[in-house]
């Protein structure tokens, strides 16, 4: 869906914490968010990349071929560069399979692959020594635009590393193939690398035998952690590096296709870093036709992202954002419950909306079934214009109290998901989620929407077995608004928003048990 359908298709989606004084300057490919003062912040890019893609990823091609391809993408890579130097840009984030594609074998891909040498190795300069190692194309060129533009240049690519027969993981081919994450500094110097951990069905890739926890350190913000699109909901790396790394800042290329309702990129990307509380530079492609859209710079309090499913324009983001960012800390707030039910914490708060106390027992209406997230969810209708309802699936328990601010015939309904996940992935998933449905009639409850028009207060809460709960807030127009109050209450973790600027089109508390998958 175009971003804002009564403005250009250029101007890209940016959502703003109150009181932020901006200046936004739209220039072409560009959408660049300043803040009024720099002091205690840097500044962040990163590029939704339309990137160009071999015509059929499977067929054989020889090295000078692929070198053709990829440096048309690396030309778009350094015109963004270019105008990113422009703005005392520090810090620049591409997309992953930006400079090869995706969808190769692994025969077809290894024409594309760089090899890459071990950190251990050495310091390496790629534009600056480029007969050190052989099949180094792509890093060198990387390494001369990060020193064209005097800014930390992350971006993805593949990889290649022998390996022999005293290896029993070797594979048949006497390589490892690596998706990759190259971090060069702003002089040209690799500084870090990370290999994807969990693939998406890449079957040109091998998965490394040990998990990396990659990790650069910057002299304008600190250590920046590094990984890659669909290892965001899994423990390893995502969860150890803010848990047991200290860092504040995520890197985070991406090849994401969005599944609503609950899986668009720009939602779960502002969900990591609200939940977390760091900072999220977040790069996907830009393909449509591929559901692949949706990137953003997140920080706890605020997003500044791009959504656009018509137009075929990449988008380029900047932003200045704290170096130390700030708020709840939510998952580590858990050892702290205290035995009151989220409702008596409610009555307690001055500035909280409480409904009236809940009649479970009474006037309850029918559960029923319906498919989201190819997960079968037990859900209840939202029906009235204010109420308070319950939904439970195994050990999970969903409550809700709501006000409509206007009582249209869209249909709405409360899910709860307690189970493993085992579609394109597996993994254990807790949620509650209110959702618009796709119609009148059950059935669509869990469809894909992005337009709707009924706002809400609502206070949603779960009994969830896992500390890790990732706020989801998703409103008309693909457009993401703050999740309001946020936090543990008692055993209960919980979401507490009032005056939504659009309507409603996901509230979701979304649980990982990674200890189940």
């Amino acid at each position: 869906m175009a971003v804002f359908s009564a403005l250009p298709r250029l101007i890209a989606h940016i959502m703003l914490g109150a009181g932020c004084k901006l200046i936004l300057l739209l220039l072409c490919h560009q959408v660049i968010a300043l803040e009024g003062h720099t002091e205690g912040h840097y500044v962040a890019a990163i590029y939704e990349h339309p990137s160009v893609l071999s015509p059929d990823p499977t067929v054989l091609t020889d090295r000078e071929s692929a070198l053709g391809l990829m440096n048309q993408n690396l030309d778009l890579y350094e015109e963004q560069i270019e105008a990113s130097a422009k703005e005392g840009v520090q810090i620049i984030v591409f997309p992953e399979d930006g400079i090869h594609g995706f969808n190769f074998t692994r025969d077809s891909i290894y024409p594309f692959l760089d090899f890459l040498p071990p950190l251990q190795s050495g310091k390496w300069n790629p534009c600056l020594e480029p007969r050190k190692f052989r099949d180094t194309e792509v890093l060198q060129r990387l390494s001369c635009l990060a020193i064209k533009g005097q800014m930390y240049l992350v971006a993805n690519m593949g990889t290649k590393q022998p390996c022999n027969s005293s290896d029993p993981q070797c594979p048949s081919d006497g390589r490892y193939h690596f998706n990759t994450n190259i971090v060069f500094s702003d002089n040209g110097t690799l500084v870090a690398s990370y290999r994807k951990q969990n693939l998406y069905f890449e079957y040109a890739f091998d998965t490394p035998s040990e998990v990396d926890h990659s990790t650069f350190d910057t002299p304008f913000a600190g250590k920046f952690g590094i990984f890659t699109c669909f290892d965001i909901l899994f423990f390893e790396p995502a969860v150890s590096l803010v848990r047991d790394y200290a860092v504040k800042h995520i890197v985070y290329p991406a090849a994401w296709m969005n599944q609503l309702p609950l899986l668009a990129g720009i939602e779960f990307q502002q969900g990591f870093a609200v939940a977390f509380n760091v900072n999220v530079l977040a790069a996907n492609l830009h393909h449509p036709s591929f559901g692949m859209t949706g990137s953003g710079i997140h920080t706890p309090q605020k997003s500044f992202w791009y959504h656009d499913m018509e137009s075929s324009e990449g988008r380029l983001i900047i932003a200045h954002i704290p170096k130390n960012p700030t708020g709840a800390g939510l998952l580590w707030n858990g050892t702290g419950r205290s035995d009151e039910s989220p409702r008596q914490l409610c009555e307690k708060d001055p500035d909280a909306h409480c409904s009236e106390p809940p009649k479970w027992s009474h006037e309850m209406p029918p559960s029923f079934h319906s498919e989201m997230m190819y997960d079968n969810f037990t859900l209840v209708p939202v029906w009235e214009k204010q109420g308070s309802l319950r939904v439970c699936a195994n050990s999970l328990c969903c409550y809700l109290d709501y006000q409509r601010h206007t009582l249209s015939s869209d249909l709405y309904a409360l899910g709860v998901f307690d189970a493993l996940h085992t579609v394109h992935g597996t993994y254990y998933v807790q949620a509650c989620a209110l959702v618009k449905c796709g119609g009148p009639h059950f059935e669509t409850c869990g469809h894909e929407i992005t337009h709707a028009t009924d706002t809400f207060d609502f206070h949603l809460w779960g009994n969830f077995s896992t500390s890790f709960v990732y706020p989801l807030l998703l409103t008309s127009g693909m457009t993401l608004e703050s999740p309001g109050q946020l936090g543990w209450e008692g055993n209960y973790y919980f979401m507490r928003k009032n005056q939504l600027s659009s309507g409603l089109v996901t509230a979701a508390l979304y649980g990982r048990w990674y200890e189940r998958d």
